[in-house]
């Protein structure tokens, strides 16, 4: 055996967005589940998931699956669920503040909604867990929403706003570390105003442009508010990274212009406005000629994604350029049954540390996710908690993974 030696004060920890687990959220989340949870559900296929989780609670294949609900109450649980973050040797936690939550109404500020994130704070200070605060993770207020969302200039102006609120506020003020913005571009705009495949639904390209130039504009204001309010605080955004692979000449074309623009165009736009890189880790896309996703995939998760450590090797050597230091925010793996998540967590830190050897300047490892929780479009049949929720009862048990992921945190080490 060998043993890998992480860097001194290296961050280990989890990740969790607040639409995904405190639940009773009130946003334009909730609002286009209801509208189309009986679609997701008919569109779900006996055929297309894993008959593993045909037998789950709530049922894939029934519309309570796609509605948020009551989530993990990890609104109302967030002390327990930090108890068991600490027994798992986790010294950081990534976690998301509820926008529409802080501000129902535009200009009015729910005062105790703000106490209940001061609290947060303080619980997670508490157990001596660091926290990363994501100030906007996709969701947002109804009234938000109504006036156009991110493609109207004036959510810029609103999300200043309530940025400046928090920041000031008592309890943030000396937070250190906050994410703006969570994928912002490759998964937020495409998925939401190119596919159409989340809210607000919509299709077209000249829409997706105009909100991937708002959102740039709405980091580099939150950044300036922030440092405004806190000189010494570290912000930054967590950028969904693909390690794109190709095979041929068209195919070694179409990698640069799809690394352009999903690796690297918003970080790019606000490189000058980012003190570290927060990347996010999941897919491997092998490219032929013009077509995407022709990979082997010899080993999947439950999701279909196929398994391959190694790419996170090498969007951290590609990230190693911009001379900033970087934080894995997200990486983690849909197994319900948890047979793949130890290796899966051991073999990306194995490749994150031959990263690291060569130079580049990465100081923290967040597992997607701390609990299982509502997978957005998915709903709740895709697991990837360290700690299984069982959804009737609200019971929490930790699976033996993050035991395993445990006791590298615990040595800061990992024997290979």
């Amino acid at each position: 055996m060998v043993k890998l030696e992480f860097p001194k004060g290296f961050f280990w920890g989890a990740a969790t967005s607040a639409h995904q687990v405190e639940g009773n959220n009130h946003n334009d989340w909730t609002e286009w589940e209801k509208e189309n949870a009986n679609r997701l559900a008919g569109e779900a296929s006996r055929n297309n998931l894993p008959k593993h989780i045909l037998d789950f609670y709530p049922d894939p294949l029934k519309p309570e699956n796609y509605i948020s609900g009551r989530a993990c109450d990890h609104y109302n649980r967030f002390r327990e669920d930090f108890d068991i973050a600490k027994s798992l040797n986790h010294n950081v936690h990534r976690f998301s503040i509820e926008w529409s939550r802080v501000e129902p109404e535009e200009g009015k500020w729910d005062e105790k909604e703000i106490e209940h994130y001061r609290e947060v704070i303080r619980a997670l200070r508490e157990r001596e867990i660091e926290p990363f605060v994501t100030l906007w993770h996709w969701t947002l207020p109804i009234w938000v929403a109504k006036q156009g969302g991110w493609e109207n200039k004036k959510t810029i102006e609103d999300f200043a706003r309530y940025v400046n609120k928090l920041v000031r506020s008592e309890g943030f003020v000396d937070v250190k570390f906050w994410i703006t913005l969570n994928e912002p571009d490759d998964i937020y705009s495409i998925f939401s105003y190119f596919k159409g495949k989340y809210p607000p639904g919509k299709r077209s390209i000249l829409k997706t442009a105009k909100v991937l130039k708002n959102l740039v504009a709405g980091h580099k204001t939150a950044y300036k508010a922030i440092h405004n309010s806190n000189p010494a605080a570290m912000v930054g955004f967590a950028n969904n990274t693909i390690y794109f692979e190709s095979r041929g000449l068209i195919a070694g074309i179409f990698k640069i212009l799809a690394n352009a623009f999903w690796n690297f165009w918003f970080l790019k736009k606000t490189l000058n406005h980012a003190d570290f890189i927060g990347c996010n880790y999941y897919h491997h896309n092998v490219l032929r000629g013009l077509r995407y996703n022709q990979n082997k995939n010899e080993m999947i998760t439950d999701m279909g994604w196929e398994i391959y450590p190694e790419g996170i090797y090498h969007v951290l050597k590609d990230l190693k350029k911009h001379n900033k230091p970087v934080y894995i925010t997200e990486n983690g793996i849909a197994d319900s049954r948890d047979i793949h998540r130890e290796k899966f967590i051991k073999e990306h830190l194995k490749w994150a540390h031959k990263a690291i050897s060569e130079g580049v300047d990465v100081r923290g490892y967040f597992y997607w996710s701390l609990l299982d929780n509502f997978e957005w479009s998915e709903g709740f049949w895709p697991r990837f908690g360290l700690v299984e929720v069982d959804y009737k009862t609200m019971e929490r048990r930790i699976r033996q993974s993050a035991y395993a992921y445990a006791k590298i945190a615990k040595e800061n080490s990992l024997e290979v």
